[in-house]
């Protein structure tokens, strides 16, 4: 019994593949297209893909073309290309913008981006192509089915670029004793803070301005000192109105004691 059950097995497969292989060298479209959608249901994508791009073109302007755009969408992006996946979900939803699949094409379009979006070390485009498509998607569908997965993965792609935003402020920072390009770490801290005012790294990197203001007016030349004192000043207090408890407070107040006792010089003089 065992034999036979894998007898009609192997029948079964090879019978698959002479069909497959058929409508792959044939000329019949409906062929094609009814393999092609087997195929899909049965998790065989790359050779569904293979029939359905046989049969795209011809297949513009009759009613079965936004099914078949659709399983050829959805057949790149299980087959993980999500750059060309993208590219036909957008191109569905501009193709049939009243079809009850637009708002999922739309949704997996976004996805696909992603996808493609890299690890935070290296260059976030494709992170911030993501984001737009998502927003975009969210702003056109607040009530879908898709909105909190979209939300979160959202959330997901801003802590990338959060990540990468304060890291490339921190090499910065940390190189500033040899480059002492203290204007570059300053401004660095500064784009991170206004881009993400709420982030949990927002403490350590006013804490980092003020560091690299301090260092910079300490270290000026005599025209620019005052200026210079005065701004890191003004950063001492931006950090301490807000984080009175932190634990970088004494190394703060040591900063404005000497800004303080340099200031001092000026009033004399005046």
């Amino acid at each position: 019994m065992k034999k036979y059950i894998y007898i009609l097995l192997i029948g079964s497969i090879l019978s698959s593949c002479s069909e497959y292989q058929k409508a792959l060298n044939g000329e019949d479209l409906a062929a094609k297209f009814s393999i092609g959608e087997e195929l899909y249901n049965n998790g065989k994508f790359g050779k569904a893909n293979r029939l359905f791009a046989q049969i795209v073109p011809s297949y513009r302007g009759k009613p079965q073309a936004e099914k078949l755009m659709f399983l050829y969408a959805n057949s790149f992006y299980n087959m993980k290309d999500y750059y060309t996946a993208g590219y036909q979900y957008d191109r569905f939803a501009s193709s049939y913008p009243n079809s009850e699949k637009r708002e999922e094409a739309e949704f997996l379009s976004a996805k696909s981006s992603y996808m493609l979006s890299p690890e935070y070390g290296k260059e976030q485009h494709p992170t911030k192509d993501a984001i737009t498509k998502f927003q975009l998607f969210i702003n056109s569908y607040p009530d879908s089915e898709y909105i909190e997965e979209a939300n979160e993965l959202v959330r997901e792609l801003d802590g990338k670029l959060e990540k990468k935003a304060f890291d490339i402020a921190y090499q910065y920072y940390k190189t500033v004793e040899y480059t002492r390009d203290y204007n570059a770490a300053i401004k660095s801290f500064d784009n991170f803070i206004i881009e993400f005012p709420g982030s949990t790294l927002r403490e350590t990197a006013l804490f980092y301005r003020l560091d690299a203001a301090y260092k910079l007016a300490m270290n000026s030349v005599e025209r620019k000192k005052q200026e210079r004192l005065e701004k890191a000043k003004v950063y001492y207090h931006s950090f301490v109105n807000r984080y009175a408890n932190s634990e970088h407070l004494d190394d703060t107040k040591d900063m404005l004691e000497n800004i303080e006792e340099e200031l001092k010089k000026y009033s004399t003089k005046s």
